[in-house]
């Protein structure tokens, strides 16, 4: 019993003192192990071992990028309008000493480093460039951090303005402007609308009309085609004469103009129908039987 207890006691004191100098550091992080209070080195992923009771782990930091986003900042332009930026910030630790020991807290330098470059950059600009310029904004405020922040270990990626709002008198100025415009755009486009309406339209009757006149032209053609083949004689032709007169009657405007051939016409009309009738005359009359005529020759003599 007696000889357990301090085997016990050596036993703890080798697990304590085996625990202590064997650091897993996980991939993706990065210790920041100091001896004696001074910085030694930095712990890569693995099996790493230290020197039980006088080293120790200052800093752990993620090396992985990170995203950072900042609440909304008060911007004055050179027109002096306050407008609210919002931005976002993917960095990545490239040094993670210079991360620890560079810089007390670099999230907040980085984050004030922001907002005075912002300051500086949109107070050289108007409203309607600051919102129309976000690309070159984000450029220049990258460029900006990206130089700041090498000294502390950081490396800035990408810079994004998330959202810029103007003061709400001027949101609403700009809404109606914007209001108008597509209303504009509505109207023009209607009346383009309407006028391309018109237009197919008029194509439509003038095709109409166009293909009215080819079919006249083409029953004249034909109706002049079978009064020569034919041969119809005068009577036919002024007959289908008297009877086009009531139809140009019908397109004119309520005046009925009688042209000269028209006392020709009833002429040629009024001589075949009267020819017409002398021939069905003789053809009704009896014809005398050839014996009577004879004897009333023969006293005639």
């Amino acid at each position: 019993m007696d000889l357990l207890i301090p085997i016990a006691v050596l036993a703890a004191l080798v697990a304590f003192v085996v625990a202590s100098s064997i650091r897993i550091v996980p991939q993706a992080r990065r210790y920041n192990i100091e001896r004696f209070g001074r910085y030694q080195r930095t712990l890569q992923p693995g099996l790493n071992l230290l020197i039980p009771m006088v080293d120790r782990v200052n800093t752990k930091l993620d090396v992985r990028e990170h995203v950072y986003s900042s609440d909304p900042k008060p911007v004055i332009t050179e027109d002096n309008l306050v407008v609210a930026i919002d931005t976002v910030l993917y960095y990545q630790i490239t040094d993670p000493r210079a991360a620890a020991y560079e810089v007390a807290d670099y999230l907040q330098a980085i984050d004030h480093l922001t907002v005075t470059t912002l300051r500086n950059l949109i107070g050289s600009m108007d409203l309607e460039s600051t919102l129309t310029s976000r690309e070159t904004i984000n450029s220049r405020l990258r460029e900006v951090l990206d130089e700041a922040t090498g000294r502390w270990g950081i490396r800035v990626n990408r810079v994004e303005i998330k959202a810029i709002d103007p003061p709400s008198g001027i949101k609403e100025a700009m809404e109606k402007q914007m209001r108008a415009e597509r209303d504009k755009r509505a109207l023009i486009l209607h009346a383009e609308g309407e006028r391309q309406s018109l237009i197919l339209t008029a194509e439509g009757r003038q095709q109409a009309k166009i293909l009215e006149a080819d079919g006249e032209a083409q029953a004249l053609e034909r109706v002049f085609r079978a009064v020569h083949e034919n041969q119809a004689d005068p009577q036919v032709l002024a007959y289908k004469y008297l009877e086009m007169l009531p139809r140009l009657a019908e397109n004119g405007n309520g005046w009925f103009v009688i042209p000269g051939e028209l006392t020709e016409a009833v002429k040629t009309v009024t001589s075949a129908f009267a020819a017409d009738h002398a021939r069905e005359q003789r053809e009704v009359e009896p014809r005398p039987e050839p014996g009577v005529e004879q004897v009333q020759t023969r006293r005639a003599g």
